[in-house]
């Protein structure tokens, strides 16, 4: 089995993987690097809700920074994305759990398929969704 990373620096590497279970650690390894794998899917990837107090960022290539202004970040392919806590929602027309999204305001070099449209014109892209689910112990930080 072998993963495709993306380095920091956008070179192409292959990964050697020898099986299911060093998945996780593989991509630890070298996410800590700031290394990714695949494409972010449009909507962003989903975790449950339980996971993003100890979420291991690494797994995506990505980690926390905090900016002069106290301010925590999430950095991923050199974008900042901001941490925004969304309020649960039961009205006649749909019921979701509150969530918890990782996004970034959109660049015009965005592709149009994982641009969302916000209030008035302003589109953004997430690249996370922490929402429902049962908290699954693998995306938490290694004890």
């Amino acid at each position: 089995m072998q993963i495709e990373f993306r380095s920091d620096l956008g070179a192409k590497v292959l990964v050697d993987v020898p099986d299911e279970r060093a998945l996780e650690d593989t991509l630890r390894k070298y996410g800590r690097l700031g290394w990714t794998s695949g494409e972010v899917p449009p909507g962003g990837y989903p975790f449950p809700y339980d996971n993003f107090a100890d979420f291991d960022w690494s797994l995506i290539g990505a980690r926390k920074w905090t900016n002069p202004e106290g301010d925590v970040r999430i950095i991923h392919r050199g974008q900042a994305y901001k941490i925004r806590e969304l309020e649960a929602v039961d009205s006649r027309k749909m019921t979701l759990p509150a969530a918890v999204k990782i996004s970034r305001g959109a660049k015009s070099t965005d592709p149009e398929h994982v641009r969302e449209k916000a209030d008035g014109e302003f589109e953004y892209v997430t690249l996370a969704i922490f929402r429902g689910g049962k908290r699954q112990e693998r995306y938490a930080l290694p004890r």
